[in-house]
């Protein structure tokens, strides 16, 4: 039953995003002395927010994937084989109700209770993707890509926004630029897997009636538009290395070796995929690109210092 919940809520995930923060506040932040808003129990609820709204997500996904997921994945279906579609649906309710209320609490707690409505946003945006948005061609992969992206870029708006004083806006605004670097990198990254997603499940989508970019174009016309996509953050992450981590080898090999070489090689494999195992490994390649590249964050006190 322990093992069934943590696939529902996606925990890999999930682990993903905490990791992320973790980094962003202690490798990122606290390293370089940055005015920041939130203590340690401040950060904990924001990342226990984050993930709750996450988990339930994931979770409002599954259920309103039941019928998809009988005919793409049988196997590995958890809602109405393990779960109950009422269990799962309470548990949507737990996490989505305890995310909301924590951010509420914690945008007044540092004096922003404007920005509670972050938390009620992305909770209802996450809703609307599960039950029509992502029928919708592009519409949807964009939509939950970008809350991806949401993941680090909320770690700027909570921690650097509130500390700005005339004396350090222009530091503050340095490490809010790379905040959105990196959310530019989970956006994209994440995009390409959504729509490689699509292409391993056009059967289930086709039967069910969604318009993913598989079942509109074809899956050969599909994989050269992802290919296409692919090509903006190759070069991307060239542009980077060479214009901030030339000077320092050990940054250059981590990129080359750890994201931009198996981006490299998505990008050849992927005009010429056809099978649903082929797509399935390249999600999978996908998602270790996404943990490397987000796990480089880490990597600042040895490039600045």
């Amino acid at each position: 039953m322990l093992l069934s919940f943590l696939r529902l809520i996606r925990y890999q995930n999930l682990l993903l995003i905490i990791l992320t923060q973790v980094l962003i506040k202690y490798a990122l932040f606290e390293t370089f002395g940055i005015e920041i808003t939130l203590n340690a129990f401040g950060f904990f609820l924001l990342c226990f927010s984050t993930i709750c709204i996450a988990a339930a997500g994931n979770i409002i996904n599954d259920i309103n994937d039941i019928e998809t997921d009988r005919i793409n994945k049988p196997h590995k279906q958890i809602i109405g084989k393990k779960i109950s579609e009422k269990t799962a649906l309470t548990y949507y309710i737990i996490f989505s109700i305890t995310g909301v209320a924590i951010g509420f609490y914690l945008s007044n707690l540092i004096g922003r209770p404007g920005f509670s409505a972050l938390f009620i946003i992305i909770s209802a945006l996450l809703y609307l993707y599960a039950t029509h948005l992502k029928n919708i061609m592009l519409i949807g992969n964009i939509l939950v890509s970008s809350l991806v992206a949401m993941t680090v870029i909320i770690m700027g708006l909570f921690e650097l926004l509130p500390a700005i004083t005339p004396s350090n806006r222009q530091t503050q605004s340095i490490i809010f630029a790379i905040l959105l670097d990196y959310a530019f990198y989970a956006f994209l990254i994440n995009w390409l897997r959504e729509m490689v997603k699509d292409q391993q499940d056009i059967k289930g989508d086709y039967n069910t009636g969604r318009n993913t970019i598989p079942v509109a174009l074809g899956q050969a016309r599909a994989n050269k538009f992802i290919f296409a996509i692919g090509l903006i953050p190759v070069v991307a992450i060239i542009y980077y290395m060479y214009s901030y981590l030339f000077n320092n080898l050990f940054a250059v090999l981590y990129a080359l070796i750890l994201i931009l070489g198996p981006l490299l090689y998505f990008q050849s494999v992927i005009l010429t995929a056809k099978n649903r195992n082929q797509y399935s490994r390249l999600s999978l390649l996908l998602k270790i690109i996404m943990i490397t590249g987000l796990a480089s964050i880490g990597l600042y006190p040895f490039i600045l210092l």
